[in-house]
């Protein structure tokens, strides 16, 4: 019995975590598509584009996030063959 709401508990809180990075992940698309998409449309002027940066980290912000993991993946896919190595030898 005590199992059971141990485990209703645990998927209570993977549907809240589940939840909450949807909602994260959904507010940076939609602020990131307004931003590349219907803001260079807006007038410079407008009070909006004080809620934005400037256009040109609209492209710095994803490179350096895509590099940054690609190099993270690659320091851990080299980590994981020289552990197996050593396993094997």
């Amino acid at each position: 019995m005590q199992s059971v709401k141990v485990a209703n508990t645990m998927e209570l809180a993977d549907r809240a975590v589940g939840f909450l990075l949807s909602f994260i992940s959904l507010s940076i698309f939609t602020y990131y598509t307004f931003w590349v998409i219907i803001l260079p449309f807006v007038q410079g002027d407008h009070f909006v584009h004080k809620y934005f940066l400037p256009q040109e980290y609209a492209i710095l912000i994803p490179v350096f996030a895509g590099v940054t993991l690609l190099s993270f993946l690659c320091v851990f896919i080299g980590y994981v063959m020289l552990r197996s190595k050593k396993k094997k030898a």
